[in-house]
């Protein structure tokens, strides 16, 4: 019988990477798109690193960074007592750090393509930037945050070699589907790892359908059909 935990714990971490990520990408991309700092590109180029990075390099780095041997690892550890090596929690800031342009990226277009003129208005009327972001951007850029929480979702669903290396292959802690996927497969048993395999197929596909129908505006057209 099949073991639903690692799904499970998949979906898990996804929704908790999605939402983390949604946080932290809003201030990020409202910068980018509207910032004429000269840092900006490189910025730009640090959260794109983890499309192009190999994600054992970028699970690496984060091993070294979050063990107890260094010096944020210990402090981590002494001060808060939070231990993210081997831990779901680790397996959490992991997975933001490395599904971070998935988020930012979507949200920046999407605040780049609006007019100027809905920020201008905003500020006439003597609304603060914050207000203006809360009650005028974000709703007009409604389909680049649901392509932005879909696209990290899924993507967080699909990680193997961040998890790997911070999280190890701990069952119901931080065994994951994909994690699970190379165990069964490593231990021949290829019905296993094809039973998890459908189902993160299945899954995914599900999810980027979803996106391309909503994204098109014709999701009530479709199921009309």
């Amino acid at each position: 019988m099949m073991d639903w935990s690692p799904i499970l714990l998949s979906l898990e971490l996804a929704f908790f990477t999605a939402i983390i990520l949604f946080v932290v990408a809003v201030p990020l991309a409202y910068w980018l798109a509207y910032s004429n700092s000269k840092w900006k590109v490189l910025v730009e180029s640090l959260i794109s690193l983890p499309i192009v990075l190999p994600p054992t390099v970028i699970g690496f780095y984060l091993l070294l960074l979050f063990s107890p041997e260094s010096g944020v690892g210990a402090w981590l550890e002494h001060t808060l007592g939070i231990q993210l090596v081997f831990s779901f929690p680790g397996l959490i800031v992991a997975s933001t750090i490395y599904s971070l342009p998935f988020m930012v990226q979507p949200l920046q277009a999407g605040f780049s393509s609006l007019p100027s003129l809905y920020r201008t208005a905003s500020y006439v009327l003597g609304k603060s930037r914050f207000t203006t972001l809360i009650r005028v951007l974000l709703p007009n850029i409604q389909p680049a945050i649901f392509t932005g929480l879909v696209l990290s979702f899924a993507h967080t669903i699909g990680e193997f070699g961040v998890v790997l290396m911070i999280g190890g292959n701990i069952p119901s802690v931080t065994r994951v589907a994909s994690i699970a996927i190379y165990d069964e497969v490593e231990s021949l048993n290829y019905n296993s790892a094809h039973q998890y395999s459908i189902v993160l197929f299945a899954l995914c596909f599900g999810i980027l359908v979803v996106l391309n129908v909503l994204n098109k505006g014709s999701f009530f057209k479709f199921f009309k059909k």
